[in-house]
């Protein structure tokens, strides 16, 4: 792949939350409380940013969350290891809705709501078994519905801004896949791939699109979040990250032109495990809430 001339912004990325989380993930904007969601998987914990306050704090759920997207009125959905949980985002107050799953070896890893507000949400063995994971669809209705099979790691999912196309990462394949969307019955078809990611750059993880429709991508191993022209598969953007394995982004602040980025420990970078943000001039798109009923 020729990556040619790039736009690189290591030195805007700034440490926001010294979280030294053991794996940062699912990083998510709640638009109605203008606040940014994301969980620490391997330290069972819920977080909360206040970008207001400079203010992080931090739930202690008792198990691996997979991901998590705001659900209104105070509450949010988290997946847990145990299952599917409305959390309540004032006291940490964990209740159950469902368990698609029902095996201990798998756990949920990544998800977000889709234009009409169903929850997409993808597993992974805890061994990394290959093809043993799926992608589920959790509607409004509480209906659970399996999209995807012979997936190995569940990841980065996204809506183009015309609501017609799905794109989705299973990491392992080093690729971004695209879909188009129904979005009136939440069907998909006609898969293929839209952008190979070069080894040397790292794994695609997290994935985040923006206004003009260009995809974002948290690259594990790779220690930056790249922006892609899906259109093209053509490599616009790299921004460095003081972290080996980064794991998630999303665009957030009023004016949605901050890029928050997950990150992992690791042992060569001491800022490893925190939340970083970078100010952008281009405007994300707003993540949607699920909105069916939750306790």
């Amino acid at each position: 792949m020729t990556i040619g001339s790039l736009q690189n912004e290591t030195a805007d990325v700034r440490l926001i939350v010294d979280a030294k989380a053991k794996l940062g993930e699912g990083s998510v904007w709640d638009n109605e409380s203008n606040k940014l969601y994301w969980i620490d998987i391997e330290g069972r914990k819920f977080h909360i940013y206040d970008p207001a306050t400079r203010q992080d704090k931090a739930f202690s759920v008792g198990e691996r969350p997979g991901t998590v997207v705001p659900a209104g009125k105070g509450k949010a959905l988290i997946a847990l290891q145990s299952g599917i949980h409305s959390i309540d985002v004032k006291t940490g107050a964990l209740a159950f809705i469902t368990d698609p799953i029902k095996n201990p070896n798998i756990r949920f890893n990544d998800g977000k709501c889709d234009p009409s507000g169903r929850f997409w949400v993808g597993t992974m063995h805890l061994q990394y078994v290959k093809g043993a994971a799926v992608l589920f669809r959790f509607d409004p209705d509480h209906s659970v519905h399996t999209m995807l099979t012979d997936v190995t790691i569940s990841n980065g999912i996204v809506w183009s801004p015309d609501k017609r196309t799905m794109y989705y990462v299973d990491t392992p394949t080093g690729k971004v896949d695209a879909f188009d969307f129904d979005n009136k019955t939440g069907e998909i078809s006609n898969r293929r791939t839209v952008i190979n990611v070069p080894s040397e750059l790292g794994s695609p993880d997290g994935m985040t699109i923006d206004s003009e429709g260009k995809l974002w991508t948290a690259l594990w191993g790779g220690s930056a979040v790249a922006r892609w022209d899906p259109a093209s598969g053509k490599l616009l953007q790299k921004i460095g990250v003081p972290a080996a394995n980064v794991s998630s982004c999303a665009f957030g602040d009023k004016d949605f032109k901050t890029l928050y980025i997950t990150t992992a420990q690791d042992d060569k970078h001491p800022l490893s495990g925190g939340l970083f943000a970078a100010r952008l001039a281009i405007k994300g798109v707003r993540a949607e809430k699920y909105k069916g009923a939750v306790n």
